[in-house]
């Protein structure tokens, strides 16, 4: 894949993160490794008036701005750290999910309850309140960076995958999976699946061939 198809590739999920309503305004940052390089969000816009040209190219070993023009997102280390601890992120995606937030507020663990969340996203971290746009936050994120799912105490959701659509889609399952678990909550205690009931969904064929496909399809 070209620089430019990453550029374009960047586009299409950030449109679908504003019209799915996973942030407002000019919050959240997405972005993209290809050869030593990270195409991020550039600061100050919203993520759906971003065009090809203005994603912003940083040398992910450097830290330095490789293209002329934008300034980068200002959670650039946030995803500088990531790519170079574990390179087997190839896309990183931060949003501001209405009811990953409001979880935050009150809860931590985030349950796995249905097959979705259990072949998709597995287990959900939780990292407490820090400043964003710092270094202490990049730091944070970066000692869960194992889990491809992270919740941020009182602020939002960090995922990644292996490619953009992989990263995007954890995001849409973590936001449903912290909307039904807030919904339940209200009514009674929700019944959670056992570690041998997700076990057994992710041992389906048909769950490791949509896994696959995830992974390898735009």
């Amino acid at each position: 894949m070209s620089s430019q198809a990453i550029r374009e590739e960047l586009c299409k999920y950030a449109r679908k993160t504003v019209a799915n309503k996973l942030v407002v305004g000019p919050g959240g940052n997405i972005s993209a490794r290809h050869e030593g390089k990270m195409y991020l969000s550039p600061s100050g816009f919203a993520l759906d008036e971003i065009s090809p040209e203005q994603w912003v190219e940083v040398d992910i070993a450097t830290g330095e701005v490789t293209d002329i023009g934008l300034r980068p997102s200002s959670e650039v280390l946030m995803h500088l750290y990531a790519y170079r601890e574990n390179p087997n992120i190839g896309a990183m995606v931060h949003t501001h999910p209405p009811y990953c937030i409001a979880f935050t507020l009150v809860e931590k663990e985030l349950p796995i309850m249905f097959p979705d969340q259990a072949a998709l996203v597995g287990k959900t971290v939780y990292v407490d309140y820090v400043l964003p746009t710092t270094d202490r936050l990049a730091d944070a994120v970066v000692e869960k960076i194992g889990s491809s799912t992270i919740l941020l105490g009182n602020h939002g959701l960090v995922t990644t995958g292996r490619n953009l659509r992989e990263a995007y889609y954890r995001t849409e399952v973590v936001e449903e999976s912290a909307k039904i678990f807030l919904i339940a909550k209200a009514i009674k205690e929700p019944k959670v699946l056992t570690r041998e009931e997700t076990d057994e969904i992710a041992s389906l064929e048909s769950e490791a061939y949509r896994i696959q496909l995830l992974q390898k399809m735009k």
